[in-house]
């Protein structure tokens, strides 16, 4: 096959690629814990296929019975067809129902298992924030999550079905037009000239003719439909972010400029879709045609014979009916064409999200280095060797060494754009560039409350029992920590299900943001002015009642009134040196073993 751009879908290398990439995942459905369900769906279908090839036999058989009664004006032999009909039907539609049911059940599973794949690996491991967060992260991979997978195993099972009937009904159909139809003898001229098999070669001339036409006349849709998928999914994403910025467009009377936004993603999409328009409506004159064609031209291939008193009217229905099945099997990519474009595009996006996936997993992003963050076996936090950066690689703090263990209560200060925020967000995994570990033990909880909490929508009690789930957590527990952070007016809403980051005041957010640590009692806490929207005293105030009932969390503020440092146990202080680097130093602690290991540039030697 050549090298070369075919349909719009790359080279002929880029699309096996996708194949075998796309047939290792999804092929994984018969391995594993699933391969006993995967293999019995496998073969309970293709039992029914096979039932479905020996009633379409009957079936064809019914054919030459019946027309022949009626030839000969045999009454007893067409009424005993006529009566044997409905059971033949009976037999069609049962199979047809255990097609269905094995068919749907088998998409079904195949599309489960593959969705939770994906799922496990774009939520494991913050993969789906890395991708997030990457200068070049992968266009809307819910989207290819939700849809794509749907468009690519629900087809592919009909494929799948299609290709195994067309095979088996070719193979026993041919036999029938070889053996009904014989040879044909016709005179060219004064040459008489004998044609064996007449049928078999007409059927597979005519197959073969109507098969190479469609990829010329529909090479381009492959393309064409992965692009439409793209438009789709960036349309659908530009609405779900005005509505989640709804209130910043209405408070800056900016729905203009939303509307026009949206309309111009809309134009492109209603382009991607004519497009694919267009080229359906280039298939579809060789469909349309096709269809019209294929009852007609094995009554005139066998009109000679027949004519001729070779052939009976019950033998040529019989060689028209299995004419039909065989080019319906050869002409099985010509019926199919568009949707294994549509198919193709879809598997492409799912390889292309789990390639993704794969290059987020490693130690750089965009070829810059990322914080390592092993399991700690204790219960303290540590950082070591910790050097943080832009995604950029410039430097934002060259040098970061701290323990921290339960119990402790710790300030982290500095002046203003010196790093504190990016700092706890590192701790807290939201910051994944630089150098050196950040160790976290396994499996305790980590809570980051920032000035502007983020609460879930739904109920109140869900809100304050999040992520530990409702069943957690008691309605008493919940309504004691409303009161302890100063917001028992919020109590008789604790079952209202609203959305809570707009109706509640930013004060009130701050305190249901504390509430929620007191029910949940994270092991390590970050607090990146979570206190701002209170005055001094109210802060000092919160901060001992949070300190009295978390006291086996690690608690790190940065931010916050005067006095509240004197409220923790250790104090870090963000300094900047002589040299414009930017070091986490502990006041009295000793740092000139540690300054040993640095170079002039801030860099780990």
């Amino acid at each position: 096959m050549s090298e070369t751009s075919v349909g719009g879908i790359g080279t002929a290398a880029a699309r096996n690629d996708v194949l075998k990439s796309f047939g290792r995942f999804a092929g994984g459905f018969w391995r594993g814990p699933t391969a006993r369900v995967a293999f019995w769906l496998t073969f309970g279908l293709a039992a029914c296929l096979f039932f479905k090839l020996l009633v379409d036999l009957g079936l064809n058989k019914w054919n030459r019975w019946f027309f022949d009664a009626l030839e000969r004006r045999d009454t007893g032999n067409a009424a005993l067809a006529a009566f044997a009909f409905p059971i033949l039907c009976l037999c069609v539609a049962a199979v047809g129902v255990g097609i269905v049911r094995y068919r749907e059940t088998f998409q079904v599973r195949w599309r489960e298992w593959c969705t939770a794949q994906l799922l496990d690996r774009w939520l494991g491991r913050q993969r789906f924030y890395r991708m997030r967060v990457s200068q070049r992260g992968m266009a809307n991979p819910e989207y290819r999550i939700s849809d794509d997978v749907r468009m690519a195993t629900e087809p592919l099972a009909d494929f799948a079905i299609g290709l195994f009937t067309a095979v088996l009904t070719a193979s026993t159909f041919v036999v029938i037009l070889w053996k009904v139809g014989g040879g044909l003898d016709v005179t060219i001229g004064d040459t008489p000239l004998h044609i064996p098999a007449f049928m078999v070669i007409g059927a597979i001339v005519y197959g073969v003719i109507v098969s190479a036409a469609m990829p010329i006349i529909g090479g381009q849709l492959s393309g064409a439909a992965a692009a439409k998928n793209e438009a789709e999914a960036k349309f659908r994403f530009e609405m779900i972010k005005m509505r989640e910025n709804a209130e910043a467009i209405v408070l800056t009377q900016g729905e203009g400029h939303a509307r026009q936004k949206l309309g111009q993603t809309y134009t492109a999409l209603a382009l991607s879709w004519m497009r694919v328009v267009q080229l359906h409506a280039r298939i579809t004159w060789l469909t349309n045609g096709n269809s019209a064609m294929v009852p007609v031209f094995p009554l005139v291939l066998a009109a000679p014979k027949y004519l001729a008193g070779e052939l009976s009217l019950g033998e040529v229905m019989q060689l028209a009916s299995a004419f039909v099945q065989v080019q319906i099997a050869i002409a099985w990519l010509v019926d199919n064409y568009s949707r294994l474009a549509e198919w193709f595009a879809s598997a492409k996006r799912i390889v292309e999200l789990i390639d993704a996936l794969d290059r987020s997993e490693g130690n750089e992003m965009e070829g810059v280095p990322l914080i390592s963050r092993p399991p700690n076996e204790d219960a303290a936090v540590a950082l070591e060797g910790l050097r943080l950066t832009r995604p950029t690689g410039e430097v934002v703090i060259a040098r970061a060494e701290a323990r921290f263990v339960p119990g402790d209560r710790v300030c982290v200060s500095g002046a203003a754009g010196v790093g504190k925020s990016i700092l706890l967000r590192a701790i807290a995994g939201l910051w994944l560039w630089g150098d050196g570990r950040i160790c976290v033990p396994a499996s305790r909880p980590t809570a980051y409350v920032a000035a502007n909490p983020i609460l879930q929508s739904g109920r109140l009690s869900e809100v304050l029992s999040f992520p530990d789930g409702l069943d957690a957590h008691s309605t008493l527990h919940c309504l004691r920590a409303l009161e302890i952070c100063g917001a028992p007016h919020l109590a008789e809403r604790l079952d209202a299900v609203d959305n809570w980051e707009q109706v509640l005041s930013a004060s009130e957010k701050q305190r249901v943001a504390l509430a929620r640590l007191i029910v949940t009692q994270p092991h390590l806490v970050l607090l990146e002015d979570a206190l701002s929207c209170f005055g001094a005293a109210e802060q000092i105030a919160l901060f001992d009642l949070l300190a009295t009932h978390l006291p086996r969390s690690i608690l790190i503020t940065s931010g916050g009134a005067a006095g509240l440092a004197d409220l923790h146990s250790r104090r870090f202080v963000l300094e900047r040196n002589e040299a414009g680097e930017v070091h986490l130093i502990e006041p009295g602690a000793d740092l000139n073993g540690a300054r040993e290991n640095l170079s002039v540039s801030g860099v780990y030697k």
